[in-house]
Order: structure tokens, then C-alpha cells, then sequence
């Protein structure tokens, strides 16, 4: 009996990446952000528990150059997370669930998180 061949199931390496796909992507890894992230918050409750060294310890850290950049990427994972987890309870009631309103609400989302970070960065930093 001879065997024909049969096509290879799809793959990343077939697909070009859609906006959909990276925006679940990106939401997936900024909840792992967000968990990694909150082990510095109790490390600043920590710190600010255990007195005013350690605090002032902590607290110099996060004034650092890293530190910033820390605290900016965490800003920016609980943001993007949050605005595409609105995203998902509309699609949840059956809204924007067509490819139109996928996309326009997809490009919102790439729009508004960095700005919304940035907003807020500024408001803490000044």
C-alpha cells in the first residue's frame, strides 16, 4: 500500500503573526510580570516594616537608573494588562468579538498603554 504524503500540521514557523496573536502574547507575559512584580512590592512593605534603613535602602534602589526602569516596566505590564483585560470581559458579553473591532480595539490598546505609562510615570516622577 503506498502512503501519500501528508502535509504538516501548522505551525509558528507557517503563520505570519497577527495582531491578535501578539497582543495574547504580550497579555500573557505581562501576568507574569505583574507576579514577578509583586514580589517587589512586598519586598517594599517589607522594607518599609522592618524601619527607616531599610526603607531608605529600598527606596534609593528604586531611585536608581534599574530601579526606574523596573518600576517603568512594571507601570507598563499592569496597564497593558489591565486596559486588554477590559478588552476581554467586552468580548466576554459578545462585543468586538467580529475581526473589525478586534483589530480597532487591538491598535487602541498598542496606542493607549504606552501613553497611559508614560502619564503616570510622569505624575510619579515629578
Amino acid at each position: 500500500m503506498a502512503t501519500r504524503a501528508r502535509p504538516l500540521s501548522p505551525h509558528l514557523q507557517i503563520y505570519r503573526p497577527q495582531l491578535t496573536s501578539l497582543l495574547s502574547i504580550t497579555h500573557r507575559a505581562t501576568g507574569v510580570a505583574l507576579s514577578a512584580g509583586s514580589l517587589l512590592l512586598v519586598w517594599g512593605l517589607v522594607a518599609l516594616a522592618a524601619g527607616a534603613e531599610a526603607w531608605n535602602q529600598f527606596a534609593q534602589l528604586m531611585n536608581s537608573f534599574v530601579g526606574r526602569l523596573v518600576v517603568a516596566a512594571f507601570v507598563f505590564a499592569l496597564v497593558y494588562h489591565w486596559l486588554n483585560g477590559l478588552r476581554h470581559l467586552a468580548w466576554d458579553t459578545g462585543w468586538g468579538l467580529d475581526l473589525k473591532r478586534a483589530y480597532a480595539t487591538g491598535w487602541t490598546l498598542v496606542v493607549l498603554a504606552p501613553v497611559l505609562t508614560a502619564i503616570i510615570l510622569w505624575r510619579m516622577w515629578t
